[in-house]
C-alpha cells in the first residue's frame, strides 16, 4: 500500500477543527500515550512522514520517532508526564507540559516545555515542535507520584499543582 493511501485509512479521533473540549480530549490522549512509554503505540498518533523538532533534534517519520522514544525512555527512568491545553484553533493545538524522571545515577529532574502541534484531517499529527528545559529536583520535590502508566483521573494537573 502506498504512503498516501495508508495515511488516508488511518485515523485518530477527535478530528479538526478542534473545539476547546475536543482539544482537551486530544491532549489527554497524547499524555496517556506518552505515559505508556511504548514507542510503537505513541508513533501511531503521527503521520508516517510527521516532522518533529524536539530540543536540538530534527526527526521525520515514524521510524525515527520510535528510535528517538526508545532512547528517551531508556535514559529517562520512571518517566511520568502531565500535559495541559494552552490554546487550540482549527487543526492546531498548543500545549504546555511537565514530566519527572531520573537518570541512571538516581538524579531527579522535572522537565518543562511547550509543544505546538498540527494535525491532518484524520487527526494524525503532521508537525510537532517542542521546546524543553530540565530542572534538577530532589526526590522529595517530586509531585508526580502515581504508579507508572496513565495518570489517574483524580490526580491534579499542572495548574492545580502550581506548575
Amino acid at each position: 500500500m502506498d504512503k498516501a493511501m495508508n495515511q488516508n485509512t488511518e485515523s485518530r479521533p477527535p478530528f479538526p477543527p478542534y473545539t476547546r473540549q475536543t482539544a482537551i480530549q486530544k491532549v489527554r490522549m497524547a499524555e496517556d500515550g506518552w505515559n505508556s512509554r511504548d514507542p510503537q503505540r505513541v508513533s501511531l498518533a503521527y503521520t508516517s512522514d510527521s516532522k518533529w523538532r524536539n530540543r536540538h533534534e530534527f526527526l521525520q517519520g515514524r521510524d525515527q520517532i520510535m528510535l528517538f522514544l526508545t532512547r528517551k525512555w531508556e535514559r529517562e527512568i520512571e518517566y511520568r508526564l502531565i500535559k495541559e491545553l494552552w490554546a487550540a484553533e482549527g487543526n492546531r493545538i498548543a500545549v504546555r507540559f511537565a514530566y519527572e524522571w531520573h537518570d541512571a545515577g538516581g538524579n531527579w529532574f522535572r522537565s518543562y516545555g511547550n509543544e505546538n502541534w498540527e494535525f491532518d484531517a484524520q487527526g494524525l499529527m503532521t508537525l510537532r515542535y517542542a521546546s524543553i528545559n530540565d530542572l534538577p529536583i530532589t526526590a522529595q520535590e517530586r509531585k508526580f507520584l502515581w504508579p507508572q502508566g496513565r495518570r489517574p483521573d483524580d490526580h491534579p494537573g499542572l495548574s492545580a499543582l502550581g506548575l
